[in-house]
């Protein structure tokens, strides 16, 4: 699966940089069958990334680029402050919960500083250390590695530590957000492990700005018939309020 992963991200770089590939070249540069490579193109097709013709494929749209922590959390901050601030009046004394690395998220623990009687579970480097403090909070990390560019613990061992809990809200960011293909992230080990935690909490709430909606990284998370919850602010558009509300699930803008 990694090196499907793998070869996959390649691809999709290749069609980035060129607009288009062609099978026959990349059957030669990455040295696997052309049925490997037309089922990978199809992959990307089906995640709206690509566009399939014979003998290769177009890119149909670029997926969202990946940021720093520091110039992710310069975007769009006032949004993501309201968002945040708006999600920690949804935590509750003697609540459990999980909140996942992301600068999003990084605004909900700053709200939760003077929170009460609260457990927080956390793979984010920067949440832990925002709470690590907080007389209220009981902080747990999950044990794994440390991807530098998102401040992310993550891998094997942080997947199993999740098993022994059971948490009320998971508070999940993301870094794209469609309505046929679900929520995705940029990193397959991230999806992992928040696909873990996904079926470990009651309540899955997600927080996003309005920008990532319509976008959609290489690896999902989670379809949207698992998310319980969506908090963004007034910039979503009208056809996502619609789609939503249509989907059953729970839309609140924090202005």
């Amino acid at each position: 699966m990694r090196h499907t992963s793998q070869r996959r991200a390649s691809i999709l770089q290749a069609l980035t940089q060129h607009g288009s590939v062609q099978v026959n070249q990349l059957v030669e540069q990455m040295g696997v069958s052309a049925v490997t490579i037309r089922s990978d193109l199809s992959a990307l097709e089906s995640q709206g990334l690509a566009t399939r013709s014979h003998g290769g494929a177009a890119l149909a749209r670029t997926p969202p680029t990946e940021h720093t922590v520091p110039q992710k959390d310069a975007i769009n901050h006032e949004q993501k402050s309201r968002i945040g601030a708006y999600a920690a009046r949804m935590v509750q004394p003697g609540d459990n919960i999980i909140i996942d690395s992301g600068t999003t998220t990084i605004s909900l623990a700053r709200h939760l500083r003077e929170a009460q009687n609260i457990t927080v579970m956390t793979n984010g480097l920067n949440i832990a250390w925002e709470l690590a403090d907080a007389p209220g909070v009981d902080l747990i990390l999950t044990g794994g590695l440390l991807r530098k560019q998102s401040l992310s613990i993550q891998g094997t061992q942080a997947e199993a530590c999740l098993q022994a809990y059971s948490f009320d809200k998971l508070f999940l960011g993301v870094d794209g957000f469609d309505l046929q293909f679900g929520v995705t992230t940029h990193h397959e080990a991230e999806a992992s492990l928040n696909h873990k935690m996904v079926e470990r909490a009651k309540k899955i709430i997600v927080l996003t700005d309005a920008s990532k909606f319509g976008r959609v990284s290489l690896h999902r998370i989670v379809q949207l018939d698992r998310v319980h919850a969506v908090i963004t602010d007034a910039g979503i558009s009208p056809e996502y309020r619609d789609g939503l509300l249509e989907a059953g699930i729970e839309l609140l803008i924090a202005e």
